[in-house]
């Protein structure tokens, strides 16, 4: 399987995008008073358009780790590419060890600071456009699970694979 993987930040907060409004009445974009957040690890799958989500807590080696075993799960035998940042939290003991247990777990890391590189991020725009934009949901878990389900049940297309000349790889990781 050829993945690619990145983290995002949900907050109450909602962030605003251009929407039609009647002349005379704009749009009211209501505005928490606090920085409340979650987070999310989300692997995309090159060929599939399938989003493997975690929610977390924060952002660490374990909760890293944690995430690469659902990974691993859902794919569970295949030989797998992962493409990912350099991110701090991709480093640690805890994912150490999930990577040395698991060799058929090849990681490739993007270079820095190449966040259009990575197809994750235009799964999180579009997740965002979907369900955090212009909201009106007043509690974070309830716009979390919204956030979560839009990722469990839409696929994604990635141009990835064909932009960057990984089509010879394909065959390998079916």
């Amino acid at each position: 399987m050829l993945l690619a993987e990145d983290e995002a930040s949900l907050y109450l907060q909602s962030t605003t995008m251009a929407v039609w409004a009647p002349r005379g009445q704009p749009p009211i974009v209501r505005v928490a008073p606090g920085r409340e957040k979650t987070h999310f690890y989300g692997t995309l799958g090159l060929l599939t358009g399938r989003e493997i989500v975690t929610r977390a807590d924060t952002l660490n080696s374990e909760a890293t780790a944690h995430h690469l075993e659902q990974v691993l799960a859902a794919y569970p035998g295949r030989r797998i590419l992962l493409f990912w940042d350099r991110a701090t939290w991709h480093r640690g003991p805890a994912v150490q060890e999930v990577l040395e247990a698991n060799p058929h777990l090849e990681v490739w890391v993007l270079p820095p600071a190449s966040p259009d590189l990575n197809p994750q991020e235009q799964v999180w725009k579009a997740a965002r456009r979907a369900t955090s934009h212009n909201h009106t949901v007043s509690q974070l878990p309830d716009l979390a699970d919204r956030f979560e389900d839009y990722l469990r049940s839409t696929s994604f297309e990635s141009s990835f694979l064909d932009r960057y000349g990984y089509k010879p790889f394909r065959s390998l990781f079916k």
